[in-house]
């Protein structure tokens, strides 16, 4: 099995595309998740326990599931995705829009648990007093809260980032697999292996994977020894 210097340009393609995707999806997830997060560890709203189980559906559903939901309400036929058709043009399953939708919904879950995690172990005592003191909810969370949690928020978009370029089968599912379109790592890989003599090419792709897994994990880990550094955990 031979190793070539640099990818092909279709190689580079998927590469470019993973990148652009897993960006996009991570500036998606993160509102949601943290959001999601509060409303879950500090709001008393009732509902919590609804938003939390849909937070980590996707973490308990099959991918291809999740993808074919995301096909059957965004596709040009489903309500909702007839509806931005009709009205707007816009078509959203098999582009790559569909990509960053299917992978933003994929990672959310990962991402809500690692700004969860970051949320509860802040000393509430802090946000207490700030109310004492006449400060109002978003002033709260703007000046206390989410400060003390930005270690974990960077953490949590690091981690998200990760498993974003890993992810296959709601993007299949709900993009296809459209060279220079929706065709991002995974798949180039996937494609790779179905071609005769693509051993190589899939085991360079596969390469690159792991580095960039390995990059984000680390990355995730020094922001979650930074958060515990803020708090004063051990």
């Amino acid at each position: 099995m031979s190793f070539p210097a640099f990818p092909d340009a279709p190689e580079w393609q998927a590469l470019r595309l993973s990148l652009l995707v897993a960006a996009l999806a991570v500036a998606i997830a993160l509102p949601l998740a943290v959001a999601g997060s509060w409303i879950v560890s500090r709001s008393r709203a009732p509902g919590r326990g609804v938003v939390n189980a849909l937070l980590h559906l996707p973490l308990v559903l099959p991918p291809i599931v999740v993808g074919y939901l995301l096909l059957v309400l965004l596709g040009v036929r489903g309500p909702i995705g007839h509806l931005l058709f009709s009205i707007f043009g816009l078509r959203i399953a098999f582009t790559v829009k569909a990509v960053v939708i299917a992978t933003a919904v994929m990672i959310l879950p990962v991402m809500a648990r690692s700004t969860r995690l970051a949320l509860d172990a802040i000393d509430r005592g802090l946000e207490d007093a700030a109310r004492t003191l006449g400060a109002s909810p978003a002033d709260v969370f703007g000046s206390i809260t989410l400060p003390l949690m930005a270690p974990g928020v960077l953490a949590a978009a690091a981690i998200g980032f990760t498993a974003a370029l890993g992810e296959f089968g709601a993007v299949i599912i709900f993009a296809a697999n459209i060279q220079g379109e929706t065709r991002t790592l995974p798949l180039a890989i996937y494609t790779a292996l179905q071609a005769p003599g693509g051993e190589s090419a899939a085991a360079r792709l596969a390469a690159i994977s792991i580095v960039l897994a390995l990059l984000g994990l680390a990355l995730s880990e020094w922001l979650n020894a930074r958060l515990r550094l803020r708090l004063g955990l051990p």
